[in-house]
């Protein structure tokens, strides 16, 4: 039936049918699924003008894929590199991928965080001081993110306020739903549409990491924001992946799921139901132990992954790819992707995995800085690093030292710790001093 109406619709065009009504039927038209590619077809064997209607009318455009990750139990559970790695295998899959990050704290941004609240502050080519995850996404994806692909408490309640006071709400009572929650869904749709590649390839994946763990009081409004984003864009165009810790208590040696289990119910109560559950653990968990989880979570086995603790993060796409995620995937969004993947899919990864776990000449620098208690606190200068000795073919050994332990005051004051600190200086190969703020930093130095 479609077809015959598509062919009538040919015949009429050829014979020059232009007229508003005929842009009205073929909108109509292209709202079954198919016509689109029907009609491209049609174009190309020259049985359709292309003047008769605008390029717009004649395709459809696909829907955007939007993948939310969340986290469960505790924070900083590596949410961001199974973030980055899920985009690692759609992009590998040949789709255009990009990334959100949601950061629920009221700050507008993270310029004026100090490194030992969330890590380094990430800037971004257009000048955002945004969350090093972004860095990851940038890493993993090859990408270039823009400052509103990091969103915060603090920039959506901003926004809304602007429009409040401009009256965009007609007097209405502004509240948290449907105003608040309306302003994340309109900006996450807003934001996945901009192009990230110097090809200005519209995006066809959108990841969005939530922040925190699911129940802080802070992270609410967008949970709810995401219930109700999941039938605003339909279910085959919405996934939600759940990392929860699985921890294996040294006492009894096994593995424990009621951690997850109660992280997915308090998700499963506010709305949002895990399309896959990701266990982070320390050693590999058994196929019993993700029979349990599947049992109580209301998730089928192969929906429940391990991802353990890896020599390095290059290896998290490949073990989850190992796991059938990619065609997870590629099912649960409803891709238009061949299951079967080419043989040398993720050849590049391999390759980098292969090269990383096989380095055998070393090299030791060390880095001296006024943040040192945390490494986050120079993750970028600690990836360049990691890549300029993989590049030359060497493994890193990277050392930090609080840059007071070598002053002459700390001599007086901790001689042992002053010592041990230049001796751990001089055994180095190379020696990198990052700027820091203040009189502990590069305002304290003689160097100018």
């Amino acid at each position: 039936m479609i077809v015959n109406q598509a062919l009538r619709f040919c015949s009429s065009a050829s014979s020059g049918i232009r007229s508003t009504r005929t842009g009205i039927l073929m909108n109509n038209m292209f709202n079954f699924q198919g016509v689109g590619s029907y009609f491209k077809f049609l174009m190309d064997q020259g049985n359709v003008p292309r003047h008769v209607m605008p390029w717009s009318y004649c395709v459809c455009e696909p829907k955007m894929k939007y993948i939310l990750v969340t986290g469960g139990v505790i924070s900083g559970i590596g949410k961001g590199v199974i973030a980055s790695s899920i985009g690692t295998l759609l992009k590998s899959c040949g789709l255009h991928v990009t990334a959100i990050k949601i950061d629920p704290y009221i700050n507008i941004d993270a310029g004026t965080f100090s490194p030992y609240e969330h890590g380094e502050v990430f800037v971004l080519d257009d000048g955002g001081e945004v969350d090093l995850d972004l860095g990851n996404y940038e890493r993993f994806l090859d990408i270039t993110l823009h400052k509103e692909n990091n969103i915060t408490t603090g920039k959506i309640y901003e926004h809304v306020i602007k429009k409040e006071r401009r009256g965009d709400y007609l007097g209405k009572t502004v509240q948290v739903v449907p105003h608040i929650t309306d302003a994340i869904q309109e900006w996450v749709e807003r934001v996945a549409q901009v192009a990230v590649t110097p090809d200005d390839q519209t995006p066809e994946v959108c990841i969005i990491e939530l922040g925190g763990t699911i129940g802080d009081i802070e992270g609410m409004p967008f949970v709810e924001a995401f219930r109700q984003f999941q039938f605003r864009v339909k279910r085959e165009n919405f996934c939600c992946v759940h990392v929860s810790l699985v921890p294996q208590p040294k006492a009894t040696g096994e593995h424990k799921t009621k951690p997850t289990q109660a992280s997915v119910r308090e998700l499963r109560g506010l709305g949002l139901s895990p399309d896959l559950i990701a266990c982070r653990s320390e050693h590999p968990v058994t196929d019993g132990v993700k029979e349990k989880i599947s049992n109580f979570c209301h998730v089928v086995p192969n929906q429940v992954i391990c991802i353990h603790d890896v020599p390095s993060i290059y290896h998290v796409p490949l073990l989850m790819h190992n796991q059938g995620l990619t065609e997870l995937f590629i099912k649960r969004l409803q891709l238009n992707l061949p299951e079967k993947r080419p043989r040398r899919f993720l050849s590049k990864w391999q390759d980098l995995v292969d090269r990383v776990d096989h380095l055998v000449k070393e090299v030791t620098i060390t880095l001296v800085g006024k943040y040192t208690q945390f490494e986050d606190s120079y993750a970028s200068v600690n990836k360049a690093l990691h890549h300029a000795s993989l590049t030359c073919n060497y493994k890193l050994n990277l050392n930090y030292i609080e840059a007071t332990d070598l002053e002459a005051r700390m001599q007086e004051e901790n001689p042992v710790q002053f010592h041990e600190a230049w001796q751990q200086l001089c055994k180095s190969d190379g020696l990198l001093v990052p700027g820091g703020f203040g009189i502990r930093g590069i305002e304290g130095s003689n160097c100018h």
